[in-house]
């Protein structure tokens, strides 16, 4: 198969297990930054940039930056409103975003756990958007339900790549 047509299947398939489990359950499991790391690991399957310490370890640090800076900044405000140009509010969410964005970056460099999407996710808990502690919990169990799929397909894929070895012998 194309590279190009397995790593678009792979994310497609990565995606749709948080995708279910979040319609099964109606818990909030399928949200932006999960697209851009399920590309990542699709892409990068094998890498440094994949592993479990750093994608669920920069989701973590997000989760607990973007939850400080809002409850610190933003209690209450979400960005599913529009606020008034210059309002107090507004500038809080911003300062909110600015502050959990920076936290994140400066986190994952100093931990050594670098995962770009990880800032989505900041910004999806710092905006009011998931940012309760349960909704930060939820973010960190899917980003590990991502990666157990992850782990699962590449093993799925060596296996029928020896299998299918073994035939043509």
């Amino acid at each position: 198969m194309d590279d190009r047509t397995g790593t678009t299947l792979h994310t497609g398939l990565l995606l749709s297990t948080t995708a279910v489990v979040a319609w099964l359950s109606g818990l909030p499991m399928l949200f932006p930054s999960l697209g851009p790391s399920a590309f990542v690991l699709a892409m990068f399957q094998d890498s440094d940039a994949t592993s479990p310490r750093r994608v669920l370890g920069g989701h973590a640090i997000g989760v607990v930056a973007g939850l400080a800076a809002y409850h610190l900044l933003a209690p209450g405000l979400a960005m599913t409103a529009t606020t008034a140009p210059g309002s107090l509010a507004g500038l809080r969410l911003a300062a909110s975003g600015v502050v959990a964005t920076t936290l994140t970056a400066g986190g994952m460099l100093a931990t050594d756990t670098r995962h770009p999407p990880a800032c989505a996710t900041t910004l999806i808990v710092s905006l009011g958007l998931l940012s309760t502690v349960l909704e930060g919990a939820l973010i960190v169990l899917a980003v590990a339900v991502l990666l157990a799929a992850h782990r699962l397909l590449l093993a799925t894929e060596r296996l029928g790549a020896r299998y299918g070895e073994r035939l043509r012998s």
